[in-house]
Order: C-alpha cells, then sequence, then structure tokens
C-alpha cells in the first residue's frame, strides 16, 4: 500500500480561498456595520488604547534619531551665531572707544584752540612724537621743525598753561624743555598781588626756591609768568601753591607748585608765536608842571588889563627894564585861586614904553608859565 503523501495542493488553494473570501466578507460586513451603526467605535477605542504604546514605543528610535539631528544643527548653528555676535561685539566695542577717544581729543584740541583764540594768541598746533618724563630729563619731541616754522626759544603752552620752551630744532622735529626740567627755571609772579619769584623744575614739580619771610605768598595762590628776561610772554598759568615750609636755614620759605599744564597726557601742543592782544600797560602817572621864572616867555604883547586867577596873560618882552618885570610878576603873585578876584597891573613909564618896542624884540622862546 503506498504511503499517505498528505493534501493535494489543489484542496490547499481552494481552502485558502474560501478562507481569504470568508474574513474578506466578515470584514465588509464589519465596515458596513461600524459606519451605519457604530458598533465597533468603543471596540476601536479601546484597541487603540491598548495598541498606543506599542506605536509609541516603535516610533521612539525614530524621534531619538531626529532629536539628536536637531540638537546637532541647533548646537551648530548657536556656536556659528555666538561666534558671529562675539565679533560683532568686539568690533562695535574698537569702534566706540575709538569714537570715545576721538571725542576726548576733539574736546581737547577745541580747548587749546579756545584758550588761544580767548588770549588773543598766534600759535601753531604741533602734535607730540616722543616724551620723556625721567626725574632728570623732562623733554617732549615734536612733529614740527624748522620747516614748519618753529625756532629756538618758542614758548609752548597747552590749554591749562605754560609747557616749557623749545631748545632745540630740527627740519621736522623740535625739542621741548618742560618746565618741569631739573636744568629749567622761569620767572613767575603772584597772580593776586604781583610778587615776583622764580619757580624751579624740580623733576616731576615746581619749587619756589627762598621766599622771604615777610612775603604775601600762602597756600593757593596761582602763578603766572612774570615776562622778566623776555623768554616768556607775562599772564600765562604755571601752578598753583600746593605746600609752604621753612626752608633749613629757616630764613625763607621753599613753596611746591602743581604745574598747571597738563605735562603727563595730551597729543598736541601749542607753540606761541607772538601775542596778538598785548597786556595793557598803566599809563605813567602824572607828573605837576613845576614854576621856574626862567622858563618864562618873552612875548611882545604885554597885557594891560585885569590877569585872571588861574594865569596872568602878561608878559615882558626881552629888553624891558627890570621894573617893568617887576611890575608883572606882582600882578602873578596877587591873583592867587584863594582870593578868586582880578588884581590890576600897575602901569609904569617902562611898561607904558614897552610897546614901542615891539618891531625890535625878538620871537618868544619860551612855554607860558602855569
Amino acid at each position: 500500500m503506498p504511503p499517505y503523501a498528505g493534501p493535494s495542493a489543489a484542496r490547499e488553494d481552494i481552502a485558502g480561498t474560501l478562507r481569504l473570501l470568508l474574513f474578506l466578507g466578515m470584514a465588509i460586513a464589519l465596515m458596513i456595520a461600524d459606519s451605519r451603526m457604530g458598533w465597533l467605535r468603543t471596540v476601536r477605542a479601546y484597541g487603540e488604547a491598548a495598541v498606543q504604546p506599542l506605536w509609541r514605543l516603535a516610533g521612539l528610535p525614530a524621534k531619538v534619531g531626529q532629536s539628536v539631528r536637531d540638537e546637532a544643527v541647533t548646537r551648530t548653528q548657536l556656536s556659528e551665531e555666538n561666534r558671529k555676535l562675539r565679533n560683532a561685539l568686539l568690533i562695535n566695542r574698537a569702534r566706540l572707544t575709538r569714537l570715545q577717544t576721538a571725542a576726548i581729543e576733539n574736546a581737547r584740541l577745541r580747548g587749546l584752540l579756545g584758550a588761544a583764540e580767548q588770549g588773543g594768541l598766534d600759535v601753531q598746533l604741533a602734535p607730540i612724537l616722543d616724551i620723556s618724563l625721567d626725574p632728570t630729563r623732562q623733554r617732549l619731541v615734536l612733529d614740527a621743525g624748522a620747516d614748519q616754522g618753529v625756532s629756538m626759544g618758542q614758548a609752548v603752552i597747552d590749554a591749562g598753561g605754560l609747557l616749557g620752551q623749545v631748545i632745540d630744532v630740527h627740519r621736522n622735529t623740535s625739542v621741548v624743555l618742560l618746565l618741569t626740567d631739573p636744568d629749567h627755571a622761569v620767572p613767575v609772579a603772584v597772580a593776586r598781588n604781583g610778587i615776583r619769584l622764580v619757580a624751579y623744575g624740580r623733576g616731576d614739580r615746581l619749587e619756589l626756591a627762598n621766599v622771604p619771610m615777610s612775603s604775601d605768598v600762602k597756600v593757593g595762590d596761582v602763578m603766572v609768568t612774570s615776562g622778566m628776561g623776555g623768554r616768556f610772554p607775562p599772564g600765562f598759568p604755571v601752578g598753583t601753591i600746593a605746600k609752604l615750609h621753612p626752608n633749613e636755614s629757616r630764613a625763607f620759605l621753599v613753596g611746591e607748585l602743581t604745574p598747571a599744564a597738563q605735562l603727563d597726557r595730551g597729543r598736541d601742543v601749542l607753540l606761541l608765536k607772538r601775542v596778538l592782544r598785548p597786556t595793557p600797560v598803566l599809563p605813567p602817572p602824572q607828573v605837576a608842571a613845576t614854576t621856574d621864572p626862567s622858563l618864562a616867555p618873552t612875548d611882545t604883547a604885554t597885557t594891560t588889563g585885569p590877569a585872571t586867577g588861574s594865569l596872568a596873560n602878561s608878559a615882558t618882552p626881552s629888553g624891558a627894564p627890570p621894573q617893568a618885570s617887576a611890575t608883572a610878576g606882582a600882578a602873578t603873585n596877587a591873583s592867587t585861586p584863594a582870593q578868586n578876584a582880578t588884581a590890576p597891573v600897575s602901569s609904569s613909564p617902562a611898561a607904558q614904553a614897552a610897546p614901542a618896542s615891539t618891531s625890535t624884540a625878538p620871537p618868544p622862546t619860551g612855554t607860558p608859565t602855569p
């Protein structure tokens, strides 16, 4: 008897087709029933609730991968944006600092030029190339020389006051000796009362040496150039007295000055050419005229009328006798401001003969006697 070979392939195909048709019919029936009567809505809701954790678990790897990709991209973008913002911030800070420096420089230049204009000064602006502020050497090197009109001994100022003087001139540069250099001294005067002194450089300050004890000098007095020596014009601020103390011998006072000029800062200075509005000079005192009989005029006319109290208009000719001169002098002395009256002039024969000699008398050679 031959062995059993199992169900034939045709039977299996028919069974599979029947199962498919059965399931298909059931699915159609369920869809029609669900769409018309809603019997499976509750079942579907519970099914979705039961399957939802599985969906989330299945989609978790994709979400994690997307999050990692987004985080990487976001960090890269943020890093790039932060780098750009930092660079922009640095650039803006540099620009702001430069603008602030330019504003400060403009204000300082306006102060320099304003001080020169208010003081009526003819000045030249010169930039500073180098500065040496050692205790034994106080110098400036300016970016201006002989080609720019700088000359030896020229005074150098800034908005605060006197800086120093030019001691060396080259073609395009010049050297300035500052007030505080130990080799420098400047004649000064107290602005309050005009007492003249000398300020010496002491490296980082100015000093007033050998101030008399009786001098009217006190702390806080402003010292200005006195104009003595002709090197510095008068009236420029030099410094303010900060301290006053006796010297070693106790015979004089020593004063310490705080310089008025900005010696340790600034990028430009002013070279003084000339003072357009010099310091006004007081008129000399009026001197009363002296009465000298030898300066009496020799006039040809003799006044025979009354003489006023201020001036006797009578004069004697050069050839008149002494009696006529004495008579005229008596008339002059008789007319005084206290009497404020007229005095008649006595007419003597000699005085009456005076007009006769008018043709031969010389011209007047003196000035009227008050």
